[in-house]
């Protein structure tokens, strides 16, 4: 076989272990996900310390879960413990005490430990102490606080603009330092903040503000309890939020619908056993889906437009009982327009496209036909599509049809992947802050604030390969392993100046780095965070608007740790010196006076201190919940928006591919070796295929297979994949991330969110080319 023109470098080490499949799940949960979340922290050595900070995990009074952002519940929480196995898994993670120290650095180059697979550099521990590596250094030296401040301050001011600079944050970062960290880049002088969000739910964001006002979901949690139709698209909650599942749970017993539209016929899809019920331990669960749709790749515009069709039409037969023509009338705009295009489609075409038989989307239909309270929640399935932003808004059809938004049991649920996500996006992390937010910090801190879009995480890659970016600060993260085009990307990065990232463990990032870097340790949610002898709390925003607080209680495992305001103030304070009009020690020493600020710049958050310190938190204000619709062309009417379904052709010999996560992994961060629900164990470089193609590509399970994408003429290769047959449409592949990132083209982008597209990647699947030696 010929050998590739393109190796992978070593930020992507190829190593193969003893694949063992089983059949996969049909539920999710039970014992089993008990016992793997127990056995974490066992496996970590420290069952009491573990244990302990679990039962305070996710409690009133206690510390925000590191893992999803999905909601606690609003009463009474359960004394059992109200996290799931992926948030044990978290804790576990970063309650470890094992240590990354001086020593470990010491003893491993940067070239060996880059050769490592993304779960071996993760097992290492907590980072101890601050690290830095010199321009061609081979490994990390320790350096003090005061020096790594001194030499980030002498690197950005040394930059002809401040554009020359950009800060990364991560969804971890509480409240109070995502809103110092944005003041911090705008006194500096830019607004180059990338975040996370860019590369997950921004398409949300993107479509939700422009047709019902607001870039967030309009759900509480309650409205799950009492829905009548859920439709869960895109997403696996079983793995991705299995505390949904208990929402959904109370859901279905009440009398909901659910409806379930994957590619994958996930077991959190299919059915639930909840571990803290007799029947879930002795019994057979909830089955969830009352149907299931294994939609295309892409597929679902089709079969979004199909079902609106068959609603139109359900209207005319019975009018008054399917559309509320009361709420098209009084809360919309556009509807005879948007209704005018389904005369250029037919319902044979769009199941074709949607790779769905016409019976299965006139039950989906049928379902959904006289019901009112209907929510749609959706994942990265929807959103890492190059069209994303239509879907959604198709998404926003439907429901304006039904008048199902701002109404008790019903709207729209993006089901957001990090914990604080949507906070960092509230306290002004963004790259194109509005005028007014800008005219307020103006207002409030007397200094002007650059007005210039700043660059988004695809803009910041592009700009580091130009060189028009120098200096890159994360604060969190795992900035390398969570973005596209592995090459592109890496080659990006050495090109800086000066890399920084404020981690709790030792990651990828920390390999690909530019001329000179920095590590710089920090507190986990977990970890008492004290400050002149006060034990201090930071708050979080969850993904249904929530505002809590949350307190660690573990001791830190190293007193070399700086917690992640204390950093952003020492940083500012070295950089900006006298020409700051902003007291940045008054914020060190005094989360309150924090909170005081942002209180004066982001609406919503009046009696901060005080709502701050009430069990449960405080929801944030949400127009769209309430049925007001502030849309600027529309006023205060959400408009109807026309899409058209992507015409998905495939050559010959292409497949097209979605990267997902596995079951032992949270976002970049892998727990372990086993996709138990899908059953994958031992083994992360993996290909799911349908059968057929299978057979007729000659492959059997566990052949050795070469994945190609040819995006912009360019040739790129993740080799060495074992095929794993399963139930998937034909054509349509899946493997994990970030294994194969090298296959997103850096300008395979959602339009208008400018997302990586990564659930839509063309890819050619050819037998492993082996080296004879």
């Amino acid at each position: 076989m010929k050998k590739p023109k393109v190796l992978p470098d070593p930020e992507n080490p190829i190593k193969l272990l003893d694949l063992k499949l089983t059949p996969a799940k049909k539920w999710a949960a039970g014992i089993p996900a008990v016992t793997a979340a127990l056995s974490d922290v066992v496996e970590e050595g420290i069952p009491f310390r573990g244990v302990r900070a679990l039962f305070t995990m996710n409690q009133k009074g206690g510390f925000d879960c590191s893992s999803c952002a999905w909601p606690d519940p609003d009463d009474d929480r359960s004394p059992i413990g109200e996290y799931c196995e992926n948030g044990a898994k978290a804790l576990a993670d970063e309650a470890t005490m094992k240590k990354v120290t001086a020593k470990f650095f010491a003893e491993n180059s940067v070239n060996n430990l880059s050769k490592l697979t993304d779960f071996e550099i993760g097992r290492q521990g907590r980072l101890a102490e601050p690290m830095y590596l010199p321009e061609n250094g081979t490994h990390y030296l320790p350096i003090s606080w005061e020096k790594a401040f001194e030499k980030i301050s002498t690197h950005l001011n040394a930059l002809h603009s401040p554009d020359e600079a950009a800060f990364y944050t991560s969804g971890r970062t509480s409240n109070e330092t995502s809103f110092l960290y944005q003041l911090f880049a705008k006194e500096f002088g830019t607004n180059n903040m990338p975040d996370c969000s860019n590369m997950c739910h921004e398409t949300s964001g993107t479509a939700l503000l422009s047709t019902i006002g607001i870039g967030k979901g309009t759900v509480k949690l309650d409205d799950f309890y009492h829905s009548d139709v859920i439709i869960i698209i895109g997403h696996n909650p079983g793995t991705n939020a299995p505390r949904m599942m208990s929402a959904l749970e109370k859901g279905k017993k009440n009398g909901a619908k659910i409806i379930a539209i994957n590619p994958l016929p996930e077991a959190g899809l299919m059915g639930f056993k909840n571990p803290q019920e007799i029947s879930g331990i002795i019994g057979n669960g909830i089955h969830y889906a009352d149907l299931y749709l294994p939609v295309k790749i892409n597929g679902d515009m089709a079969l979004l437009k199909a079902i609106s069709i068959l609603l139109l039409e359900m209207e005319k037969d019975m009018p008054g009982h399917v559309l509320d023509q009361e709420f098209i009338n009084e809360k919309t705009a556009g509807f005879e327009s948007w209704a005018e295009q389904f005369k250029n489609y037919d319902l044979p075409s769009l199941a074709i496209s949607a790779g769905l038989s016409e019976q299965e989307i006139r039950k989906a239909a049928e379902i959904i036909g006289n019901k009112r309270k209907i929510i749609f929640a959706w994942g990265m399935g929807l959103t890492q599509q190059p069209n994303g932003v239509d879907m959604l808004k198709e998404i926003v059809n439907i429901l304006l049809l039904k008048g199902s938004i701002g109404k008790p049991g019903s709207g729209v649920c993006p089901v957001r992947g990090h914990s604080n996500v949507q906070g960092n996006r509230t306290m002004l992390i963004n790259e194109k802050p509005t005028k007014e937010q800008l005219d307020k910090l103006k207002e409030v801190f007397g200094f002007e604030p650059p007005r210039k879009r700043g660059y988004d995480v695809v803009g910041t890659i592009h700009a580091m390969h130009e060189e028009k970016v120098k200096v890159f600060f994360a604060m969190g993260g795992n900035f390398f392993s969570a973005t596209p085009d592995t090459t592109f990307t890496a080659a990006a990065m050495q090109k800086l100046r000066l890399s920084v990232h404020v981690s709790t463990k030792l990651n990828r990032s920390h390999l690909i780095h530019g001329k000179e870097a920095l590590i710089l340790p920090t507190l986990s949610r977990s970890d008492i965070d004290m400050v002149n002898g006060v034990h201090q709390f930071i708050s979080t925003e969850n993904s249904m608007g929530v505002v809590q607080s949350s307190k660690g209680i573990l001791k830190p495992v190293s007193d070399k740790l700086m917690n992640e305001t204390h950093i952003v103030c020492n940083m500012a304070m070295a950089t900006l010196k006298d020409r700051s009009v902003i007291d940045w020690k008054s914020f060190a020493d005094d989360y309150d006076k924090i909170r005081d600020v942002i209180e004066k710049c982001v609406p919503g958050f009046e009696n901060y201190n005080i709502r701050i310190r009430e069990k449960g938190g405080f929801y944030l204000p949400n127009a769209a919940r309430d049925g007001k619709f502030i849309t600027t062309e529309f006023g205060d009417r959400a408009p109807f928006t026309i899409t058209s379904v992507p015409e998905n052709e495939l050559a010959e010999n292409e497949y097209m591919m979605a990267a997902t996560r596995s079951h032992d992994q949270f976002n970049t961060t892998i727990y372990g070796l086993e996709d138990r629900y899908r059953g994958v164990k031992n083994e992360r470089r993996v290909i799911f295929m349908n059968q057929k193609d299978m057979d007729k590509a000659g492959f059997k399970a566990k052949d050795k297979v070469d994945l190609y994408n040819f995006d912009d003429g360019i040739e790129r290769v993740a080799p060495l994949f074992l095929v794993v047959p399963y139930e998937i449409p034909e054509r349509n592949t899946v493997t994990y991330f970030p294994e194969t990132n090298v296959l997103v083209s850096i300008n395979n982008v959602v339009g208008e969110s400018n997302m990586p597209a990564s659930k839509f990647v063309k890819i050619q699947i050819r037998r492993h080319w082996e080296n004879p030696d």
